[in-house]
């Protein structure tokens, strides 16, 4: 349910973005981040719109006069939207996918990365520019993680795809070939 409503909100915001154009959405993007920012240092603000005691009308008056002037007029009116319709517990999720769908629309790829050991500076930039030569992403945006257990090698994650070269996933398929070899 919650994947779906984030998808209908978050599809309906980027239509509004497209319609002005590629510039606006990479406007509300930023806006959008700037709104998390402020929303992670502000947990009371989350709590008070979450509250079910507080009328829908005042957590309304909250948004007007919290975001009024300060962001763009679309987003000020999607955030009202989304207060009225009772959604503001979905926002975090649709804001995700909103960011999603206009990287996507630029063509930039987000990429997990995961090895045994930390990677070198040149390393990171030959995984880079492997990914931008096979993936058709003009720009990469890279997420590194050290995993020991995987002994070797590197788990790369793009969207659903994943390729997984750990010398750990290697090591645990021969030990399954090896159970079943039957000797005779």
């Amino acid at each position: 349910m919650a994947k779906l409503v984030s998808k209908t909100y978050g599809e309906a915001l980027f239509g509004v973005a497209m319609e002005s154009g590629a510039d606006k959405a990479a406007q509300l993007m930023e806006e959008i981040l700037g709104i998390r920012d402020i929303l992670a240092q502000n947990p009371e603000f989350d709590g008070l719109m979450k509250h079910p005691a507080i009328p829908k009308q005042e957590k309304l008056q909250v948004v007007n006069n919290v975001f009024k002037g300060r962001i763009s007029d679309e987003l000020e009116s999607f955030l009202e939207i989304i207060v009225s319709k009772e959604r503001y517990s979905e926002l975090d999720a649709v804001f995700t996918y909103f960011i999603d769908r206009v990287k996507e629309q630029q063509r930039i790829g987000v990429a997990y990365v995961t090895t045994a050991v930390e990677l070198t500076a040149q390393q990171r930039n030959a995984v880079e520019a492997r990914l931008l030569e096979t993936s058709g992403y003009r720009k990469m945006e890279m997420h590194y993680s050290v995993e020991p257990a995987i002994i070797g090698g590197m788990i790369v994650r793009i969207n659903d795809r994943v390729v997984d070269s750990s010398i750990r996933t290697k090591l645990d398929g021969l030990t399954k070939q090896l159970l079943q070899i039957q000797l005779g």
